[in-house]
């Protein structure tokens, strides 16, 4: 009988507790009490960026984060280049000009957009949005770190990428 006299408010007590939390607030619909997380931009404010679309599941996906983390020739290269990452899997909000117009879709659909369905994939892209090189798959450091410089120098105004690639070699 003690026992059932100490542990019966207990119960009703722990179930009180559990109801109110789980209940639905309402919350007030005016701008002063919303609070809405700003989404993901990728949009650059320097010259040029690189993103990176990456997969949970990718091997080499995983291998190109190591590489920029510890490859001191790609972080030299990288200066001046803003580096951003998309997860094919999440469907966080995330703001983009690529292309040249202004969207806010959600990661997964913004990766469909720009057909990066192979992982990861590179795009390389200005100010403005335009996409000046596209490469899917992984690119080892001393490569990429020559793809970034043949963005960040312009030679894609003046020649072929596999062309600088042979004089990067």
């Amino acid at each position: 009988m003690l026992m059932v006299k100490y542990i019966l408010p207990l119960v009703v007590l722990s179930l009180a507790l559990l109801s109110g939390a789980c209940e639905k607030k309402d919350t007030p619909k005016g701008d002063e009490t919303t609070q809405s997380t700003p989404s993901k931009s990728i949009i650059p404010k320097g010259k040029y960026a690189l993103l990176v679309v990456e997969s949970k599941s990718c091997i080499y996906c995983a291998q190109l984060k190591k590489d920029l983390k510890t490859e001191e020739k790609l972080k030299e290269a990288l200066k001046g280049m803003e580096l951003y990452t998309l997860l094919y899997e999440s469907y966080e909000p995330v703001r983009s000009n690529i292309g040249g117009e202004l969207t806010e879709l959600p990661e997964k659909e913004l990766a469909k957009k720009l057909n990066a369905t192979s992982f990861p994939t590179l795009i390389f892209y200005d100010k403005e949005g335009n996409v000046i090189v596209r490469i899917p798959g992984y690119l080892p450091p001393d490569k990429l770190a020559c793809v970034i410089n043949y963005v960040k120098t312009e030679k894609f105004k003046e020649m072929k990428l596999r062309d600088y690639m042979k004089e990067c070699a």
